[in-house]
C-alpha cells in the first residue's frame, strides 16, 4: 500500500507540473497575440508605462513655413522649443470672438504644462487684412494674456498645410510630430486637456522619466451659445451670395451707395442709413453721420470695426442700459480707436431684440456682426 501510494503521489506531480507549463505556455502565446490599443500599456514593476502605440495612421505636422513674423520667440529658438515635445498648434485671428472664448483655457494649459514638455504655437492666420499688422497681433496677445510663440501666417501657408478651413482649429502634435488629436472650433476642453496629458505621460514615458498621476483639469467656466443668428459680413466679398444686407439698394461692390431704412425690417439681415462705401471686406461711412439697424435673436452682439469714430448704442429703442452693456460700452456710448472686435451686448439669457448703432463721425469702418 505505501509503495502504491508513492507511486500516485509522484504521478501526480509530473502531471500538475506538465499541465501548469502548458498553461504558461498558452498564457504566454494569449498574451502576444493579444494587440494594445492607444489607451493600452506595458509595464513592469518599478517602470513608467511604455506606450505600445500603432501611428501608422497619423499625419505629421507639416513644416512652418512662409511665417511673416514673430512674436514671444524667433526662428531659431522656435524650432529648438519644439524639438522632441508635444506641441498644441492653435490656429486663430485676434478679431474672433469664437478664438477669443478659447484663449483663456490655451493659456492656462501653457502655464500648467509648459515645464512638463507642452509647447503651445498661436499660428496666426488673418481673416481682415488689418490682421496681418504684426503690432495690431502683439497688442492683442498682451490683451489676452499670451506668453508662449505666435507666429504671423499671412499668406496662409501653415493654414493650406494643414489643410484647415476653419477659425479657431486646435492640432495636437505628439513628441515625435505626429498629429493625434484634432479640434474644430470651441468647446471639449475637458477632453483637449486630457489629450495634453495623455501624450505628455507618453513622452515621460519614452524618456523614462517618472509619470505623475494625472493632474485635475482647469476649472473656466465654459460659455453657453444661445445665439440663432449667424456670423453677418459688410464686405461683398465676404457676403456673397448671402442675403444680409437688407435694404433695396443692395451691395454695389467698390461704389459709395445711399441708403435708406424700409419700414419692413426681418431678423438676421442688417440694414443701414447714410451714405457706405462698399468694399470687399468692409463697408466705410462716407456721410458725416450714419445708422445701422438690426434685428437679432442672441445674447450677445459683437461688431469687427475700425477707424476713429462714436457709436451710440440702442437696445430695442432705448439707449442700452448698463444691465446690458458690453465691455466696450460706457454710458451707452462706444468709442472705436483701433482695428479690433468690440462687445457691445451682453444680456443674461437669448432672446429677440433690435439693436441700433448710431455712428456720430465718417470714417468708421464695419466688418462683422458676431452674436453668441
Amino acid at each position: 500500500m505505501r509503495t502504491e501510494l508513492k507511486t500516485a503521489i509522484i504521478m501526480g506531480v509530473i502531471v500538475a507540473g506538465a499541465l501548469g507549463g502548458l498553461g504558461a505556455y498558452f498564457g504566454s502565446l494569449e498574451e502576444q497575440a493579444s494587440p494594445l490599443n492607444d489607451a493600452q500599456t506595458q509595464t513592469t514593476k518599478g517602470e513608467s508605462a511604455m506606450p505600445n502605440i500603432d501611428k501608422t495612421r497619423f499625419k505629421k505636422a507639416p513644416k512652418l513655413e512662409g511665417i511673416s513674423g514673430y512674436i514671444n520667440t524667433d526662428s531659431q529658438e522656435l524650432q529648438e522649443q519644439i524639438k522632441g515635445k508635444v506641441v498644441l498648434y492653435d490656429i486663430w485671428t485676434y478679431s474672433c470672438i469664437n478664438c477669443q472664448r478659447t484663449l483663456p483655457y490655451i493659456v492656462a494649459w501653457n502655464e500648467k504644462y509648459s515645464d512638463d514638455g507642452l509647447v503651445i504655437i498661436g499660428v496666426h492666420s488673418p481673416e481682415f487684412e488689418f490682421e496681418e499688422d504684426i503690432d495690431n497681433v502683439r497688442r492683442a496677445s498682451e490683451k489676452f494674456g499670451i506668453t508662449y510663440p505666435v507666429i504671423l501666417d499671412n499668406d496662409k501657408e501653415i493654414w493650406d498645410a494643414f489643410e484647415n478651413r476653419y477659425w479657431p482649429r486646435k492640432y495636437i502634435a505628439d513628441s515625435e510630430g505626429y498629429i493625434r488629436y484634432d479640434h474644430i472650433g470651441e468647446g471639449d476642453y475637458e477632453e483637449t486637456e486630457k489629450v495634453i496629458q495623455q501624450l505628455l505621460a507618453e513622452r515621460a514615458a519614452m524618456l523614462g522619466l517618472n509619470v505623475a498621476a494625472a493632474e485635475e483639469l482647469v476649472d473656466i467656466k465654459e460659455f453657453k451659445h444661445g445665439s440663432r443668428t449667424p456670423e453677418l459680413y459688410f464686405g461683398y466679398d465676404f457676403a456673397f451670395d448671402r442675403n444680409q444686407l437688407g435694404n433695396a439698394e443692395g451691395f454695389q461692390p467698390e461704389k459709395s451707395v445711399k441708403y435708406t431704412i424700409p419700414q419692413n425690417i426681418k431678423e438676421n439681415s442688417f440694414y443701414l442709413d447714410g451714405t457706405w462705401q462698399n468694399l470687399a471686406d468692409r463697408m466705410v461711412l462716407t456721410s458725416d453721420t450714419g445708422m445701422i439697424l438690426l434685428p437679432y435673436y442672441a445674447k450677445e452682439v459683437n461688431i469687427v470695426a475700425a477707424g476713429q469714430s462714436e457709436l451710440e448704442i440702442f437696445l430695442d429703442g432705448k439707449l442700452i442700459s448698463a444691465s446690458d452693456t458690453g465691455s466696450d460700452v460706457k454710458d451707452g456710448m462706444v468709442i472705436t480707436t483701433e482695428s479690433t472686435l468690440y462687445s457691445l451686448v451682453k444680456t443674461e439669457n437669448s432672446s429677440p431684440h433690435v439693436i441700433q448703432i448710431n455712428v456720430k463721425k465718417p470714417g468708421f469702418e464695419i466688418y462683422t456682426f458676431t452674436f453668441g
